[in-house]
């Protein structure tokens, strides 16, 4: 037999019979009163009552607070969200790349030059290079020409790569630092072939090889068994990668070469889980990237339909 204590009975219209109809449990009330006031930790994600001044497992102040307690910081625990995000802005730009002058795309039987988008559309969607930077100014394009590609077997490849060394990266390094970690490894590539004098230069593969250097980076740092069959793997990829490089006309070595080179250092940089665990920093460094990333792509396709329409 169950006990009705801390039950509360509302009475019926006429008669003063219990209605059954209106029977409010309190105890359930408090309940989800409770649950209202639980939170994630924004730092170490353990749940904590939202008035804790401290949280009691990492001692982080005021974890309850707007600014430390938002979407952003509460985003991407799942480890598919970030990268598919990420996929599906490249495939988005890919493709406006295309229908921006679509007579000019390549219907090549060539598997490297498949449908290769027209090279007014790369210039004014962000491509990087001398010629955009030197001759117009345009430095966004340092990060807008991570999210460009020149082809069906190259955004393939790329985006293979990506979720493979991307997955790997979230699980050693956590879901943020591998966003600045892909930004600004693309944008130490992209610096490192203007200053090389690359003319015109795109691809998520200078971002992509931000994150293999910092795979390189970790594998060497832990050690073990496992930090050995790590740096193996992916210094594999990386030789690979090169030789790939030397053999193909078109592609860019040096914007391969300076991200795994910035990669490297974000990584001894930033740290990795088994060193350090993901801070505020970290997600307030993460959310500065993907605020300058979407504000770069969002000129990138205004000023891109724009000169389209009047040009």
């Amino acid at each position: 037999m169950s006990s009705l204590r801390g039950t509360s009975f509302t009475k019926g219209p006429c008669d003063g019979s219990i209605d059954p109809t209106k029977i409010v449990l309190s105890g359930d009330s408090s309940m989800q009163k409770q649950k209202k006031r639980a939170i994630l930790c924004p730092n170490c994600n353990s749940l904590i009552s939202k008035n804790e001044s401290r949280c009691p497992y990492c001692g982080i102040t005021r974890p309850g607070s707007w600014w430390k307690n938002n979407i952003w910081t509460r985003a991407f625990r799942g480890t598919d969200q970030l990268l598919k995000a990420i996929i599906y802005t490249n495939i988005g730009m890919y493709v406006l790349s295309l229908l921006l002058y679509p007579r000019g795309s390549s219907l090549s039987i060539n598997p490297f030059t498949l449908l290769s988008p027209d090279s007014r559309s790369l210039l004014v969607l962000g491509a990087a290079g001398t010629y955009p930077i030197a001759h117009f100014g345009r430095w966004w394009t340092l990060v807008s020409a991570n999210y460009l590609h020149g082809g069906v077997l190259h955004i393939l490849f790329n985006m293979f790569a990506l979720r493979y060394v991307g997955l790997l990266v979230i699980e050693e390094y956590g879901t943020y630092r591998m966003f600045i970690i892909y930004t600004l490894g693309g944008v130490f590539g992209f610096l490192v072939s203007y200053l090389f004098g690359v003319p015109l230069t795109i691809g998520a593969s200078a971002a992509v090889c931000g994150l293999i250097g910092a795979v390189l980076y970790y594998g060497k740092s832990r050690g073990g068994a496992y930090g050995q069959i790590i740096f193996r793997q992916i210094g594999g990829w990386a030789i690979g990668i090169f030789i790939f490089g030397f053999v193909v006309p078109g592609i860019d070595n040096w914007g391969h070469g300076g991200g795994m080179l910035g990669g490297v250092i974000l990584g001894f940089l930033l740290g990795y889980q088994e060193r350090k665990k993901e801070t505020l920093f970290h997600k307030l460094l993460g959310g500065v990237c993907v605020i300058v990333t979407v504000g770069v792509l969002l000129w990138a396709i205004v000023s891109g339909v724009y000169l389209r329409i009047v040009g």
